[in-house]
């Protein structure tokens, strides 16, 4: 037998409790570090969803980080009053807020209930669970807005159709006869 071989179980979904508790974790860090460990949340939120995109914002504010550095470096005043502190402090306050907002978007996004779905060459051929979602959707009848005035009259009874076996019966039939009147003629008579 020939087959894709062992299809390991798709990864358990957190409990909501462990999930809000990791959320504001990781928002609490970088929010209480005025930005300083912002990184942290879009690290975290890359290792989890292992999308290349999120490995590139990981990236891009960690290299926002460095920008706000340097621009601290170079101010030489205790409390960054200088036009280059000044922009090092609102860059990273934004940086702040661009990665607290992202790591929840892409979280939520990562573990919203019917997510984590298998490759599709390691499902494919082999049946699906019902959607979780299929089950939630009213299922109403619809119901015409204006109420005929007068009932419809039944539609006039149709003759039945030929069933398909009957069809296919009755043409194995002639072909049966056909070849019966061919065999008086012999083998080579074609």
């Amino acid at each position: 037998m020939q087959g894709h071989g062992y299809v390991p179980p798709p990864p358990r979904r957190p409990s909501t409790g462990v999930l809000v508790l990791l959320r504001v974790i990781f928002v609490a860090v970088a929010v209480l570090s005025i930005g300083f460990l912002a990184w942290v949340a879009t690290l975290r939120a890359a290792i989890v969803t292992r999308k290349r995109g999120d490995w590139w914002i990981f990236a891009g504010s960690v290299a926002v980080l460095v920008v706000c550095f340097s621009l601290f470096a170079t101010d030489h005043t205790d409390d960054f009053s200088t036009p280059k502190g000044t922009m090092g402090m609102i860059l990273m306050l934004l940086n702040m807020v661009a990665c607290v907002g992202y790591y929840l978007y892409a979280d939520i996004r990562h573990h919203r209930p019917g997510g984590l779905p298998g490759p599709p060459a390691l499902n494919y051929g082999y049946p699906q669970p019902p959607s979780p979602y299929a089950a939630t959707l009213p299922q109403t009848p619809a119901v015409p807005l204006v109420t005929p005035a007068v009932p419809p009259a039944p539609p006039p009874p149709q003759r039945p159709a030929p069933a398909r076996i009957d069809q296919v019966r009755a043409e194995l039939d002639e072909l049966s006869d056909y070849l019966r009147r061919g065999d008086g003629h012999g083998e080579g008579g074609r």
